[in-house]
């Protein structure tokens, strides 16, 4: 008579942070599902919970605490990763029924905190797992993580100290990465980490092959080998070192989505130095003409921070005339928030509350504008639409614009018969400050 298999143990997963944060929540599942474990959908149906906590800011590590505490009183049986893992004193003061708390991408000390609560109930030898890991992302796209840590020294930023200096992967394991994923049905590549361009700077540019040819464990290379591909590449968190100019050749061959996100945060020279930032926006300005010179149609997305120590009326002012000159498409916005072990908190001149929150209206206010205006200019544009959402009143994609939850939408109203993923090719009709609505070109559907 057969034995009866033994159930699996199932393990709940909290995600919280960053897409970086993510990437780690979907390494770890990739780890459990190979040795057996299911995912559970809720708290009550979870042997244990593993909550992965973000701790950059102090409303983050609010957020964290408070998911702790539900999954506690949810559950009960609960593990703790992450940024604010690496503070276990205070969420053990805070929550002490824990059962293990880790750090930023410990994946084997997170593993041996799940065998000690729900071991695994038979062998990982048996159990299959899709050779692109497991992913909390839509099938279509895909986070790529290409380093760990960070080798700046921002004084809002206690990143360092929590992830650890610049630790890249070599070239070839990321193209490999990438290639499984493309395999699997990805169509976009988004890649991450804390420095983008300082990728391969820990390895001193180290040479490995790939598809056999050599390729440098670099910024530029990678984006190279990434663009053999035929999916699209995103590229986030690229810092403007003068190298960045090599990638937009890149872009205007097709090779990778002409599209940068880069981290200006100020343009004010003394708020910029406070910050321990790159203080020349005007060489700045310089680049981005570069940039757009060799691709023209290069999109510039970027966040801020106001209300930062010393910031004065004049400081404010600056930046906006600044971004006004700059005519960057896609802006987000923070009120500067004390982060504690943070060197900025010891900067003098706080701006009081009401201000950093006058500030941040205005500087929204001014980016809408800006916004409004270049998305205007693109009407009568056709352009390539992923789609990722259908419903009954039709699809929402993206263009090459777009990054997936934190930029615009292309809106298709009525195309009630695409699918998630499918490319579609859609004249621009109509616009807003962030989003604009096309028209369906015939014959313009690719899957």
């Amino acid at each position: 008579m057969k034995r009866a298999a033994p159930k699996p143990s199932k393990i709940g997963i909290v995600s919280l942070g960053c897409p970086k944060a993510l990437v780690d929540s979907e390494r770890i599942i990739t780890r459990l599902k190979a040795e057996g474990y299911e995912i559970s959908p809720d708290y009550a149906g979870a042997d244990a919970v593993l909550v992965n906590t973000c701790g950059f800011l102090d409303s983050a590590r609010a957020e964290s605490l408070e998911a702790i505490g539900e999954a506690i009183a949810e559950n009960g049986r609960v593990i703790v990763t992450g940024c604010l893992g690496a503070e276990e004193s205070l969420i053990r003061q805070a929550h002490p029924k824990v059962l293990a708390v880790t750090g930023p991408h410990q994946y084997e000390a997170v593993m041996d905190a799940v065998h000690e609560a729900a071991p695994p109930p038979h062998d990982p030898l048996f159990d299959l797992v899709p050779p692109q890991g497991v992913r909390l992302t839509p099938r279509h796209y895909a986070y790529l993580k290409i380093s760990e840590g960070c080798n700046n020294s921002c004084s809002f930023c206690i990143i360092p100290s929590m992830r650890g200096r610049l630790a890249s992967r070599r070239v070839d394991a990321v193209l490999k990465e990438a290639e499984k994923l493309v395999a699997a049905g990805v169509k976009e590549l988004l890649v991450i980490s804390q420095d983008t361009s300082a990728y391969g700077a820990d390895l001193k540019y180290a040479p490995y092959s790939w598809r056999g040819a050599a390729y440098e464990t670099r910024f530029v290379d990678l984006c190279r080998g990434l663009g053999e591909l035929g999916v699209w590449v995103r590229l986030h968190y690229v810092y403007p070192y003068p190298h960045v100019d090599a990638v937009t050749p890149l872009m205007a061959e097709g090779k990778i989505l002409p599209y940068l996100d880069v981290p200006f945060q100020h343009a004010s020279p003394s708020i910029l130095k406070a910050m321990r930032r790159p203080a020349h926006q005007e060489k700045t300005l310089e680049q981005i003409r570069r940039w757009r010179a060799v691709a023209p149609d290069i999109v510039l997305r970027s966040t801020f921070i106001v209300g930062f120590p010393g910031e004065t009326e004049d400081d404010f002012e600056f930046l906006l005339d600044w971004l006004r000159e700059a005519r960057l498409n896609r802006v987000g916005c923070f009120k500067f928030e004390p982060v504690q072990g943070a060197a900025a908190n010891d900067l003098p001149g706080a701006v009081p509350e009401e201000v950093k929150q006058e500030r941040f209206a205005r500087l929204m206010e001014a980016q809408q504008e800006i916004s409004a205006d270049i998305l205007k200019g693109w009407i009568g544009r056709s352009l390539d639409v992923l789609i990722d959402e259908v419903d009954d009143d039709g699809a929402v994609g993206r263009s090459y614009a777009d990054a997936p939850e934190i930029d615009g939408a292309v809106i298709l109203e009525g195309d009630t018969d695409l699918r998630a993923g499918d490319i579609v090719r859609a004249r621009i009709v109509h616009s807003d400050e962030y989003d604009v609505w096309g028209e369906r070109e015939q014959n313009g559907r690719s899957t």
